[in-house]
């Protein structure tokens, strides 16, 4: 377990969690029923998913009314999504899983992964607390929600409005960064013919830079 612990980046105190979160269903039943594996753990694990979602979206996006909110987590949290967050730290791979789901491609399975990732997550909160499994959480999140298109491109719209004038010369620079390896935080600054215009802080590149786009649209008059 410590190889995925490191891909992870987080050590159990308690491995039991790990491997109850890594125990598929498929494989305690093979064993006799003697195990426990991930139902409970994916329970909890969705509700703790809920909240961290909820309340990152709600800081970043001030601007945003509730149905946009919704929408957003629902898409940040779907198995979709899950699936993806699973498949970047090879979860597929640690599982526990009976023969018959392992022979049907049950490592690769969105439900069986989006599950599992919701359970691994439950055991992060009960082995550390809440702040533990929000920093795990954020790493996957506040990227997903970048990339995703119902957030405004405050980038784009800066550009256009620059584009208008020609000549004029637009930057973004990454001029700070803070926290630790899988949780960093990012402070860019955007320069329009090398004056600063607005800076963001964002746990990737992408978002500060739609962070410091968004001020500057702001300083500008432009509603955003």
């Amino acid at each position: 377990m410590s190889v995925f612990e490191q891909i992870i980046g987080y050590t159990f105190h308690d491995e039991s969690l790990l491997q109850t979160a890594l125990t598929h269903s498929s494989f305690a039943n093979e064993m006799g029923g003697k195990l426990s594996f991930n139902e409970r753990l994916e329970f909890l694990g969705d509700s703790v998913l809920g909240m961290i979602t909820a309340e990152y979206l709600y800081k970043t996006h001030p601007e945003m009314p509730e149905g946009q909110l919704t929408k957003l987590r629902a898409s940040l949290v779907c198995e979709k999504s899950l699936h993806k967050f699973a498949q970047s730290i090879k979860l597929g791979e640690f599982m526990n899983l009976g023969k018959g789901e392992v022979n049907t491609g049950g490592r690769q399975r969105p439900s069986i992964l989006a599950d599992a990732f919701e359970s691994l997550i439950a055991a992060i909160y009960l082995d550390a607390g809440f702040e533990e499994a929000k920093k795990f959480v954020l790493g996957f999140i506040s990227q997903a929600a970048i990339e995703e298109p119902d957030i405004s491109d405050y980038k784009s719209a800066l550009q256009e409005i620059v584009q208008k004038n020609h000549g004029e010369i637009l930057e973004y620079f990454m001029v700070g960064e803070s926290g630790p390896d899988h949780n960093k935080t990012f402070l860019v600054e955007v320069r329009l013919n090398s004056n600063v215009i607005g800076t963001g802080e964002g746990h990737s590149k992408k978002q500060a830079e739609q962070m410091a786009a968004k001020q500057a649209l702001h300083l500008m008059g432009v509603k955003v």
